[in-house]
């Protein structure tokens, strides 16, 4: 019987200072199928050769034109049949946050969502991110390509469990009810949050602020996600969170597919 392949992403929060805290030799112990890493903060051209092709793993990077600011990148053992960049959007394009691999059986998109907390014209920029990637979806589906996961940090908190201080945030970016809902017209569109299919229960957060030292208290939020469309749901087996794993203010997620 063929072992389940094994999917994870991860925040990095800078993959050259990530590299620095031992990036390649926790890739190397855990050994994910694919790993889809964001805010990797780099061009190629600033990357050492063991990060852009590590040991193992084919490479795929989309970068944003501003140097040192978002960007994402996918690690797979096996090679993808076609790697997309962006949404064939310029507005959105040029930020690096989107990295589509499409596989024999299934596409990932690796994405870096905006965050909409600066000033309302990121909020604005990130709702119209959201409601522009719904489309991409549609695309993708009436071009056959219809078994979908979608990883990455999407900076919103779906409902008062997935966040340590619910009532503290509900006016602040990343738990406003237009993200939320967001969330849900997702959900209706046919996919699942793999996490919820196996744990209901509250205080289980990817992300905690570094300054506040709220990962010592456990006061976090959920913002990271593998979401699957719902004709994978017979192959999903695992769903999971790794918050032992340091090195950034997020921790890495994933999921095993049989």
């Amino acid at each position: 019987m063929k072992k389940p392949l094994r999917l994870l992403s991860w925040n990095v929060n800078g993959v050259r200072a990530a590299h620095k805290k031992g990036f390649l030799d926790w890739l190397s112990k855990e050994s994910p199928d694919v790993l889809g890493i964001q805010e990797t903060k780099a061009q190629p051209d600033q990357l050492s050769s063991d990060l852009l092709k590590p040991a193992g793993y084919d490479a795929s990077f989309h970068w944003g034109e501003k140097k040192g600011y978002s960007g994402v990148a996918t690690f797979s053992k096996i090679a993808p049949k076609r790697v997309d960049r962006g949404f064939d959007m310029p507005k959105f394009d040029n930020e690096g946050r989107v990295l589509t691999t499409v596989f024999d059986d299934f596409i990932l998109f690796n994405i870096y969502f905006p965050n909409g907390k600066s000033r309302d014209e990121r909020l604005q920029f990130k709702m119209g991110f959201y409601e522009g990637f719904l489309k991409v979806i549609d695309r993708y589906r009436k071009n056959g390509e219809d078994k979908i996961v979608i990883c990455g940090d999407v900076n919103t908190a779906h409902t008062e469990i997935d966040l340590a201080r619910p009532k503290e945030n509900k006016d602040i970016s990343g738990f406003l009810p237009q993200e939320r809902a967001w969330i849900d017209k997702l959900l209706s569109h046919g996919f699942i949050d793999t996490f919820r299919e196996f744990e209901k229960g509250p205080e289980h957060y990817s992300y905690w602020d570094q300054q506040s030292r709220a990962r010592e208290r456990n006061v976090g939020w959920r913002i990271d996600y593998f979401f699957i469309s719902e004709n994978l749901r017979p192959r999903l087996k695992k769903a999971f969170i790794l918050p032992e794993v340091m090195g950034s203010d997020h921790c890495p997620v994933g999921i095993e597919l049989a």
